[in-house]
């Protein structure tokens, strides 16, 4: 290790023995003398997430009568993101804790907090992509700590299926086990992992992460060895895990990686936030022995930058102070492990907020082509614009990066995205990402776990700003991350960096002749017009012009990673001065936020005189924070029947507050703001004019 530091906290929480034990009851090794074989059984209760919020509340308080067999013929809940699983002001807390709020955050809820709990499912089902959204461990560990054991879905999202192999929990989607086990069969644990490579067999064969890798501290496992296949041409994803792999799996002469196979692979940045550092310092301190030091910590960032605003939201609830008072906790928490591991800590600022949100300081100051770059956000692969393979972890993943360096990286497959032509007036990449997200060849499984690779002559006409809104959102479509080809829009980025930012030569790989890709796609740019995403989720987009309906809108937010950047700036005045030339403003009853990124963007703002501009029309300015995004700032909602228009990334029920959130670009944004009501630049402008 290239430190000497200790990192272990002073007075670390102790991480729970509790959570190597939970999840062992399915898990019978009652069998015949001399086998090492496991197997699973029904021992308990099984939680079947339906469509129907009655069906569920029955099922927790005891009063159905409906077998869970009868139950699996309802039509069953998709999408269930990690906000639903666990709302964000649950991850103040990363104890045993988080078991009583299993649950909370889910859309049309009718059961109190502790009550998943108390059921203690030992298997729980839902339909679609479970665990979309965020990176946060917490979901996983809140259905733990409630009894969860094994979930079965349809499909899972990348890193909600890895947080729970990391921890122990079983997914499987193959429902014909499901119905097995309710028959009463005991099933051998090999069923539950056929499908899966050999580390990721043998990583739950050990029950996690940090227990596999102390077994293979005794000498390594001849099953868990990754495989690899001859030489042959690789796409740039495969050239950026092979060139990265670790010694311990290291790749031989004339072989390539392999598709579907997990290798560990050395990252060359490493970052996590308030919300996460904590929990991974605990498992930091608690799996690896005491005086263990950060691996490379010139590579380690800590940001706090979720919840900087949090405390004017959080004083107005109920038990607001004790809130207040846990994210006081995770910030002293945050701040001493970053300065014993000698890592870089990006805080607070001295005006309030904080300095950057880690996204925005990523791209602005430390990724690099080709960098492997992992954060404890599932918004990590923003920097994918300018070419690193960048993607969210949870906290097992981080505590065991900082220890190694290492994270386990399963070769995805490739969508190839080419974008021809330009963009047309009033439309931008926020537009584009939403017209993604509604065509057909890249829903679902077309996408899910994947790299989204764009390449093309319109890329050309995006900035960096721009590509990194497509990046960002690549999680909105499932995908593991999406990377941008280097080109000239690259290179005049990293030569305008200040001179303190991290510097290097390196370019994204080229593909080679005759590389494989999962599919292909191409966009016309001069096709794509004005979106919106219809509230519930970032994938219910179309078309703005097709939204009839009158829509009187409460707030409107341009902020967060994705629309908080200087080109967005750019967009929100060239309305706000549209409508300062028509003698308009913010309409009455709108509250309207603009929220900056970092604080480069917020001088960038201030020197092209926009925070006048924005002032002057009636928005207010806030210093960079997640904010509102994450239900932690100004602009949140405050009733179910409150309508924000918003520039974030998603709007997942409960994200942003208990009100309905649709999704645009900064051009809309702006013109809902002074339209009152959802509402295209030109529909603006009319109805400006007539107040």
């Amino acid at each position: 290790m290239s430190s000497k530091r200790c990192c272990t906290p002073r007075n670390p929480d102790a991480w729970h023995s509790r959570t190597s034990r939970l999840g062992r009851s399915l898990l019978s090794t009652e069998v015949s003398p001399g086998s090492t074989a496991r197997t699973v059984r029904m021992t308990g209760n099984v939680l079947v997430l339906t469509e129907d919020p009655d069906l569920v509340a029955r099922q927790l308080d005891g009063t159905t009568e409906l077998s869970p067999e009868r139950l699996l013929e309802s039509p069953l809940r998709s999408n269930i993101s990690t906000d639903e699983m666990i709302p964000g002001w649950c991850c103040y807390w990363y104890d045993s804790k988080l078991g009583d709020y299993a649950y909370l955050g889910l859309r049309d809820r009718k059961f109190d907090e502790g009550a998943v709990r108390s059921f203690a499912p030992q298997i729980i089902v839902s339909g679609e992509a479970k665990g979309c959204g965020s990176s946060r461990e917490h979901a996983v560990y809140a259905e733990k700590y409630a009894g969860v054991e094994i979930v079965f879905a349809r499909s899972f999202e990348k890193i909600y299926e890895q947080n729970c192999r990391n921890v122990g929990i079983l997914t499987c989607d193959d429902f014909d086990l499901l119905d097995r086990l309710l028959a009463g069969e005991e099933l051998p644990l090999e069923a539950f992992v056929r499908r899966s490579n050999a580390t990721e067999r043998a990583i739950v064969q050990a029950g996690g992460l940090f227990a596999y890798n102390r077994d293979r501290q005794q000498g390594p496992d001849a099953e868990a060895t990754a495989r690899f296949e001859p030489r042959r041409p690789l796409n740039p994803v495969e050239k950026i895990v092979q060139a990265r792999l670790s010694d311990r799996n290291a790749c031989p002469e004339d072989a390539s990686v392999v598709v579907g196979e997990s290798y560990f692979v050395e990252t060359d940045v490493r970052f996590s936030h308030e919300y996460v550092t904590p929990m991974a310092a605990g498992m930091f301190a608690q799996q690896f022995p005491a005086g263990t030091a950060v691996a490379s910590p010139e590579s380690v960032y800590f940001f706090q930058d979720h919840l900087s605003l949090a405390e004017d939201v959080l004083s107005r609830r109920s038990n607001g102070l004790q809130l207040i008072n846990r994210v006081d906790n995770l910030g002293r928490r945050q701040e001493e492990f970053a300065r014993l591991s000698g890592g870089t800590f990006v805080g607070p600022a001295a005006d309030g907020g904080s300095e950057a949100i880690c996204h925005n300081y990523i791209m602005e100051r430390v990724a690099l082509p080709g960098d492997v770059v992992v954060g404890t956000d599932s918004h990590t692969c923003t920097a994918g614009a300018l070419g690193a393979l960048a993607f969210g972890v949870g906290a097992t993943d981080i505590a065991n990066a900082w220890y190694n360096r290492e994270v386990l990286v399963k070769v995805p497959e490739v969508v190839r995205i080419e974008l021809r032509g330009t963009l047309r007036p009033g439309a931008c990449a926020k537009d584009l990402m939403l017209h993604l997200l509604a065509q057909p060849g890249l829903q679902g499984h077309n996408t899910l776990k994947k790299v989204l690779y764009y390449t093309g002559s319109g890329c050309a006409g995006l900035n960096m700003d721009e590509r990194a809104t497509l990046a960002n959102m690549a999680v909105e479509a499932g995908a593991m991350t999406a990377l941008f080809a280097s080109d000239e829009v690259t290179a005049a980025f990293l030569d305008a960096r200040d001179e303190t930012a991290r510097k290097g030569e390196a370019d994204v790989p080229a593909p080679d002749e005759g590389a494989s890709f999962h599919s292909e796609v191409v966009v016309t740019l001069d096709e794509v017009e004005p979106m919106v995403a219809l509230p519930g989720d970032p994938r219910n987009s179309v078309p703005l012009s097709s939204v009839q309906e009158d829509i009187r809108v409460d707030k409107v937010y341009g902020g967060s990673c994705t629309g908080g950047k200087s080109y967005d700036m750019d967009m929100y005045a060239s309305v706000f001065q549209l409508a300062v030339d028509q003698g308009i403003k913010v309409a009455p009853d709108v509250d309207a936020y603009i929220q900056v990124g970092s604080q480069a963007v917020m001088e960038y703002a201030v020197e092209r005189g926009y925070v006048q501009l924005f002032e002057a029309v009636g928005v207010q300015v806030l210093p960079p924070s997640c904010g509102a995004c994450i239900n932690a700032g100004p602009g949140v909602s405050e009733s179910p029947d409150e309508v924000t228009v918003s520039a974030q990334n998603r709007n997942f029920p409960g994200r942003s507050g208990p009100g309905q959130v649709y999704l645009a670009s900064p051009y809309v944004v702006a013109a809902s703001a002074i339209a009152g009501r959802l509402s295209s630049v030109e529909e603006m402008l009319t109805a400006g004019g007539a107040r």
